[in-house]
């Protein structure tokens, strides 16, 4: 066990096995272990190894190449359902925006993602959700772009892996195997699928019927799904939906912003217990973080659904900067949640997200992302 690095086309693999036949000795096979490497392994295990080039450097390769993160894709690290995603969200810029000014918007989203150490960029497809609450929406709902469009074309030169959001409520069967046809193509293809807002929304499409269209068409397109603490903490019962929609198909899940620690603590606990009875491995669990830096924000969240303990929405209030408060309680509780999921064999991950368009606010998300990911490396 713990064998040296071993040249391999352009770097090196540690064989955690040797098998020999028992009838033939000669026979020899050598099996590696993937999934389970931190960066702590990585580096000492580059460290120990014999094999340098005359730089001192590891064979046919680069210290910057065996940072945590780089040696397994985003889509890999779903399927053997790794902890520590790292993701950055957004949603397109507005339909309505002049096309004189998208080139200036798209190049300076792409000088922003392009420095972020992020495993991929969650693009939004967002819905009116008025029939969600009676509370009057706080800001106007203004359509966007066309998010796989926008995601695939505008920040086509981004060499980042997307997942695309698609509410397929609104679409009928032939209009979502269509849009199936559009993201097929794409070998590295990931989706989020989401469904109505609420019950007494209309849907064209139902989940299910979604999921059963997309094992149909695009058997190669990665799904996930949503999972919202909030409603487990009415229900109880978000855990088995997460099950359920793994058996349907989806392989990781996103949640909505987390500012209740306890109530995602209670579901990835439920989760975690369930999957155990049930037999089968949890799949990543990321959580979304948001900064919220002012009144308007944290209307805004709290109309989207965003659960705040009273304790915490008067800790914002009262800040002397609320958006500094409100990060550095988002690294708290995405800290408390990482060591608990960790407990309990949940892979977490995380995605980082500004629901504000303030410059301020967004420069404190990408602040928030930089110390979420030194925690989890």
């Amino acid at each position: 066990m713990g064998m040296s690095g071993m040249p391999l086309d352009r770097g090196l693999i540690f064989p955690d096995l040797l098998l020999r036949h028992r009838q033939d000795s000669a026979r020899k096979f050598l099996v590696e272990i993937v999934g389970v490497w931190t960066r702590e392994y990585l580096e000492a295990q580059v460290r120990h190894s014999p094999i340098r080039t005359s730089a001192g450097c590891p064979c046919q390769s680069h210290r910057a190449r065996m940072r945590y993160g780089d040696r397994v894709s985003l889509r890999n690290k779903i399927i053997e359902c790794q902890a520590g995603i790292c993701l950055y969200g957004l949603a397109p810029p507005k339909l309505a925006t002049p096309p004189s000014e998208l080139p200036a918007i798209v190049a300076q989203q792409q000088a922003r993602l392009a420095a972020l150490p992020v495993d991929g960029l969650i693009v939004y497809d967002l819905q009116d959700e008025a029939e969600r609450t009676a509370t009057p929406r706080p800001f106007p709902f203004l359509p966007t772009l066309d998010p796989h469009a926008y995601a695939h074309g505008h920040l086509g030169g981004l060499s980042l892996p997307k997942i695309v959001y698609r509410c397929v409520s609104r679409d009928s069967a032939t209009d979502f195997a269509g849009w199936l046809e559009q993201a097929r193509p794409a070998e590295s293809g990931i989706s989020v699928l989401v469904g109505a807002p609420s019950r007494r929304a209309p849907a064209r499409l139902r989940l299910t019927e979604a999921y059963a269209l997309a094992r149909q068409h695009a058997p190669g397109l990665l799904l996930g799904g949503i999972a919202i603490a909030e409603r487990h903490a009415q229900t109880g019962d978000e855990h088995t939906r997460i099950l359920a929609k793994t058996a349907a198909g989806c392989r990781f899940f996103v949640s909505q912003a987390v500012y209740d620690v306890t109530s995602t603590k209670s579901l990835l606990s439920d989760y975690a217990l369930e999957a155990g009875r049930r037999g089968v491995a949890p799949v990543p669990i990321v959580l979304t973080l948001s900064p919220c830096g002012s009144e308007k924000t944290l209307a805004f969240m709290k109309w989207l659904g965003i659960a705040f303990p009273r304790w915490l929405e008067n800790d914002l209030r009262h800040a002397a900067d609320p958006l500094v408060s409100s990060v550095d309680l988002c690294e708290r509780i995405f800290a408390d949640a990482w060591d608990y999921a960790r407990d309990k064999g949940v892979p977490l991950g995380v995605n980082v997200e500004s629901v504000s368009i303030r410059k301020r606010e967004i420069e404190a998300s990408v602040e928030l992302l930089h110390r979420l990911r030194r925690l989890m490396d």
